[in-house]
């Protein structure tokens, strides 16, 4: 299971260039069912506060419904919290992202911010690289 960080969920929902084209690749695989996808929870909570704030309550509302229907989310609770204060990262809402993909299990993150995951108990790539990676992954 991969888990998508916020920036990378923003890239499709604004249609920002030009991380947008990779972005919406990942998602799609998740739409495919080729991999299962993950949300923490409080990306659900941001991308809503921000759909309604550039665009409509209304948006907002149906872009959390489709992200709900089609995403796991994974907990962030106090031991996602504990953990992720563990870490001593100086970006705490990160260290968070990381937690929450270790404890649901996730193979990977997904992220444009590599950088500020490289001391991540799970392993992060950017949408780019995650791309390449199943393109050279023999057929099974």
């Amino acid at each position: 299971m991969i888990l998508l960080d916020t920036n990378v969920v923003l890239d499709v929902v604004q249609k920002r260039n030009p991380h947008y084209r990779a972005s919406a690749l990942v998602l799609d695989r998740v739409l495919r069912k080729e991999v299962m996808g993950a949300l923490p929870a409080h990306v659900v909570t941001t991308i809503h506060f921000l759909v309604s704030r550039h665009q409509s309550a209304d948006t907002a509302s149906r872009v959390v419904e489709w992200l709900l229907g089609r995403f796991s989310i994974a907990t962030v609770g106090k031991p996602e919290l504990r953990r992720a204060q563990a870490l001593r990262w100086t970006d705490f809402e990160d260290a968070v992202v990381a937690a929450a993909a270790e404890t649901s299990d996730c193979d990977t993150i997904i992220t444009r911010k590599v950088q500020d995951f490289r001391a991540s108990p799970v392993t992060a790539l950017t949408p780019e690289e995650y791309l390449l990676g199943l393109d050279n992954v023999p057929p099974s």
